[in-house]
């Protein structure tokens, strides 16, 4: 097969480029599973950037259980959008009455029969475009970033089960319902809504779900003095949260690039060119607009502020990264660091305890992202405020039900001693650096104060 592959490249490259429209089937099938896995392992490298982000922005005492949070909904995601949330959000699935259950995505019959050596089955699998495996993986992906957005948000003080409990829900129903409005075909696509890669799919739905989960759980102990002044709380890693936004842009590409969900023709090519350079513009827009409202704005130069800016601009050209002219992709990535901003400083007047900036970044951006392919990208300005009204209508509204439920029953936010002396050890009895704490009890140093020796 590889050696095929390599023949038929070599012809495709030997012809002219008005002659290779379109790739030989089954070379535009290989490449086309190929570009979901590589898109996809890009945009799982985007969560790896979500963990070393908030990792390097909470207290030490709390660096442990970020990085469980993060692999944990990870994990969560890959199973639960496989058992269920996929074939809601797409249909795929065994259905029973109005709702699929079962194993939703697996191998086709085709794809069966040719693993089983079956040649009778090529045709019928190449004219897929890519491997049905692939375009799932893809698509799980998507969803563990949603996630990633609420992770950061409710760091710090929301208990694990919780939160795990709130996600494996937020994998298998919320995001599944406003992907199948979306992308599964339904109302709001055959309204006409546009969402290129998901700036209200993905980061607003994320972002509503975080908000709902910050009313409930509440704010960090002194984080808003009575005075109504904020108490900064720098980073116990700032190294570490730029290492994050850099894998986070990184993976962008891949987000918005594997989002035109197809490379078997020249056009194809063309399209993924224009979108990564689009993004690139965009995150780079948002940069340098965060870092010179910075000063006037929150009254010193603000790295962290500046860094939000770089993922405002990420997040609001995904909605319509495909666009031709560059000028505006230049334009929504700066629009988008402001409004990130507006939201962040909106959101520290109504007392809403966003820690790592999440919802203003991924919902304020993502809003103005979706609404700004009515300006650049021919959308219909009813039609997108309309997804943007209906989506943060129903992911807050369960959201906010969900997060009380679970509140009630188990308890959403940790206890007060455990806030003071970190989750890390409280929960998981383990310290992120030991090396930086004062050691008590037996002299193997099981037992540790949690004290800073500095």
């Amino acid at each position: 097969m590889v050696r095929r592959i390599l023949v038929l490249s070599a012809a495709f490259l030997a012809v002219p480029g008005d002659v290779a429209a379109a790739l030989p089937g089954e070379l535009a099938f290989a490449l086309g599973t190929l570009s979901f896995l590589f898109w996809g392992a890009l945009v799982m490298w985007m969560c790896a950037g979500f963990t070393m982000l908030e990792a390097g922005s909470v207290a030490t005492r709390n660096a442990s259980t970020v990085c469980l949070k993060n692999i944990g909904l990870y994990s969560i995601a890959g199973l639960t959008f496989y058992l269920y949330g996929y074939g809601l959000m797409f249909g795929t699935g065994q259905m029973s009455g109005a709702l699929p259950l079962g194993i939703l995505h697996q191998l086709t019959t085709a794809e069966q029969a040719v693993v089983a050596g079956a040649a009778d089955g090529t045709i019928e699998v190449v004219t897929t475009g890519h491997a049905a495996m692939s375009g799932w993986f893809f698509q799980m992906v998507f969803v563990a970033s949603a996630c990633s957005i609420v992770s950061g948000t409710l760091a710090e003080r929301v208990k694990l089960l919780p939160f795990f409990i709130f996600i494996t829900i937020m994998t298998t129903i919320i995001y599944p319902v406003v992907g199948s409005w979306t992308w599964g075909g339904g109302w709001l696509f055959q309204l006409g809504f546009k969402d290129f890669a998901g700036a209200t799919v993905v980061h607003s739905t994320g972002g509503w779900c975080a908000l709902a989960g910050a009313i409930v759980v509440g704010a960090r102990r002194g984080k808003f003095r009575n005075d109504g002044t904020v108490k900064v709380t720098p980073p116990n890693n700032v190294p570490i949260v730029t290492l994050g936004i850099f894998i986070i842009w990184f993976g962008f590409i891949g987000f918005n690039g594997g989002s035109r969900l197809a490379m078997g023709a020249d056009a194809d090519a063309v399209a993924v060119g224009l979108v990564v350079v689009n993004t690139n513009l965009a995150a780079a827009a948002g940069t340098v607009t965060a870092l010179l409202l910075s000063r006037p704005v929150f009254g010193r130069i603000d790295l962290l502020v500046t860094l939000n800016g770089a993922v405002a601009g990420l997040v609001a050209i995904t909605a319509a990264p495909d666009i031709t002219e560059h000028n505006w992709a230049i334009a929504i990535g700066a629009a988008g660091a402001c409004c990130c901003l507006a939201a962040r400083k909106l959101l520290e007047w109504l007392k809403v305890d966003d820690e790592v900036g999440a919802i203003a970044t991924h919902m304020g951006a993502g809003i103005w992202g979706t609404l700004a392919v009515c300006i650049a990208a021919g959308g219909s300005v009813l039609v997108q405020w309309l997804g943007v009204v209906a989506v943060g209508i129903f992911a807050f509204g369960v959201s906010i039900s969900l997060w009380r439920m679970i509140d009630v029953i188990l308890g959403a936010r940790i206890a007060p001693d455990v806030e003071t002396i970190g989750q890390d050890r409280a929960t998981l009895g383990i310290e992120t650096y030991p090396e930086f704490v004062s050691v008590d009890g037996d002299s193997d140093g099981s037992e540790r104060s949690g004290e800073n020796t500095a």
